[in-house]
């Protein structure tokens, strides 16, 4: 079945988004994903839909069937005539059902394009999800952390309060500063519900069913360079090929159209038998083959839709480029994010590196003495903020990364 040839092309495309094996379950999603979705499910309907419609359109024209009683019976030669029966079969021009059914099959292969669109639009919507959901953990992580650095502060602060080297003032910030930390956390974890419930949505799922999200999703890769040509057999832009080469199968049908139809039939007339009256062909009914035309001598209707396939071919073609503009204007975008995104991971690792270093500094002092907690908060904000920095980088650079596959794969 072609449906299930669909399933495994995509199966085997969730392989380009680079999924390691900490990475399984969104694999196991993105499946999840392209079986539920009620939207694919709707797609393909539609697609064999069209596919049924070859059936409707390679048939001929209804069988005309007549009967009638003359009320006035012709007198005849042979005999009065009592009854007439009819029938009539139109058949179309040479090659007209053939037109018709290349017609139908450029449609089908135009809605086919849907599908693989929207099964590429899903693969990339579930992975920009699943990373937003890593992010929130993520940044939860980070966040119960540095509570528990600043919980070691406070009892250094506490200490050092009971020998006079730190104020109550030392204390309450630190106290206040737990309270924030805790705050964004419980934020984070509402965020991380309510993707999760979208996510679930999208998977066509109870919106509460839990999902498991790595504790890492791996450094930043070096990056490749793009093969920006590839945009070109992108499926949003096959779909304007398969709908322009519908609109010529329709112009090839409405040529078609225009040709005559040829019609055969038989007449049979009833004829009754004259009384008392005896010789050859008496009463003896009447058998008329017949042959007709159906000529369209006034074709504007013809040549009104010839004219309307032209422009429709005109307004395709802006189309496409309209929507290549935008793929690509979208591909630069996101080839310069996912750069950004390397550029801000590696300057906010090594800010923390020496955010870390100063930290060591300020441990040390506390040997000797002298610790100033005011520093201490600066610079647990500083960590803080370069370790949420680097979180949000790699998601970019993931999002991205998927939104490229999506362009280019």
């Amino acid at each position: 079945m072609r449906m299930r040839k669909i399933q495994w092309v995509f199966v085997c495309l969730c392989l380009f988004f680079g999924l390691k094996s900490e990475a399984q379950e969104l694999q196991m999603l993105i499946n999840k994903a392209l079986e539920n979705s009620p939207r694919i499910q709707q797609i393909e309907k539609k697609y064999e839909r069209t596919l049924e419609r070859k059936k409707e359109v390679n048939t001929l024209p209804n069988t005309e069937i007549g009967a009638g009683v003359f009320v006035s019976t012709p007198e005849t030669r042979t005999g009065a005539q009592r009854f007439k029966l009819s029938a009539k079969q139109m058949i179309p021009w040479f090659g007209t059902i053939t037109a018709r059914e290349n017609y139908i099959k450029s449609l089908s292969e135009a809605s086919y394009q849907e599908i693989v669109i929207t099964k590429r639009k899903l693969v990339n919507s579930v992975t920009q999800l699943y990373y937003k959901l890593y992010e929130s953990k993520a940044k939860q992580k980070v966040l119960e952390e540095n509570r528990k650095l600043l919980e070691t502060y406070e009892k250094l602060a506490l200490t050092s309060l009971e020998v006079d080297k730190a104020s109550a003032v030392d204390v309450l910030k630190l106290q206040i500063r737990q309270n924030e930390i805790i705050q964004q956390k419980e934020i984070l974890q509402e965020q991380f519900l309510g993707e999760q419930a979208s996510l679930n949505k999208m998977l066509n799922r109870e919106a509460d069913v839990s999902i498991k999200v790595p504790e890492s999703i791996g450094p930043i890769e070096k990056f490749k360079v793009i093969n920006v040509d590839n945009l070109k057999v992108h499926p949003e832009l096959v779909k304007y090929d398969k709908l322009y080469a519908s609109v010529m199968q329709s112009e090839l049908l409405n040529k078609k159209n225009e040709k005559p139809l040829i019609g055969f039939g038989i007449d049979y007339i009833n004829v009754e038998e004259r009384p008392n009256m005896n010789f050859n062909d008496n009463g003896k009914d009447i058998i008329m083959p017949m042959v007709s035309v159906s000529i369209p001598l006034f074709n504007n209707k013809n040549k009104s839709l010839s004219k309307q396939n032209r422009l429709q071919q005109e307004e395709i073609s802006f189309q496409k480029q309209e929507r290549k503009n935008v793929l690509e204007a979208t591909l630069k975008n996101a080839i310069a994010k996912q750069k950004a995104a390397v550029i801000a991971y590696q300057t906010n690792a090594k800010n923390l590196g020496q955010a870390k270093s100063a930290e060591q500094i300020l441990l040390k002092s506390y040997e000797t003495g002298i610790i100033e907690f005011n520093d201490v908060l600066d610079i647990q904000e500083l960590q803080l903020r370069f370790q949420m920095n680097m979180i949000t980088s790699v998601v970019n650079y993931y999002e991205k990364r998927s939104l490229i596959n999506y362009l280019i794969k």
